[in-house]
């Protein structure tokens, strides 16, 4: 069964952090996140993927010899670390830390809420059967 988008979102947030946050270009799920001037809890983490894709100028400014490591492992400022996640209030949400920089004075990336998903007990409802573990 696919996952399905109930909405794409595609908006800068604040994440918050109660535990450990991980390496600063290699983040853990957030505890939480600010979004439109609500927060929201993560109540459970249900999957996390990377992508290390090279988009726009980044896309041609590495020799290929180089390209086949950075596309396993990242390099400078490429790469967006997903997770979906389950809020408090029962909402399912797709989030990612962007680690290319915004300019010269934030070198440190951002995060922002790509999509709301179906609850997987909707999801569930309409069709029956396992959930493919495959990434979006």
């Amino acid at each position: 069964m696919e996952d399905k988008a109930l909405s794409f979102i595609s908006e800068r947030v604040e994440p918050f952090f109660e535990e450990e946050r991980g390496f600063e270009k290699r983040p853990l799920c957030p505890s939480g996140f600010e979004w439109r001037g609500r927060a929201y809890r993560i109540k459970e983490c249900s999957r996390e993927w990377r992508d290390y894709a090279r988009r726009g100028k980044m896309a041609h400014n590495m020799r290929d010899s180089h390209l086949a490591a950075a596309e396993k492992r990242g390099s400078r400022g490429v790469g967006r670390y997903y997770f979906r996640v389950r809020t408090d209030d029962g909402r399912v949400f797709d989030l990612y830390y962007d680690r290319a920089p915004t300019d010269t004075q934030d070198r440190k990336g951002s995060w922002h809420l790509l999509r709301e998903m179906e609850r997987e007990e909707e999801a569930g409802s309409a069709e029956s059967g396992a959930r493919g573990e495959q990434e979006p």
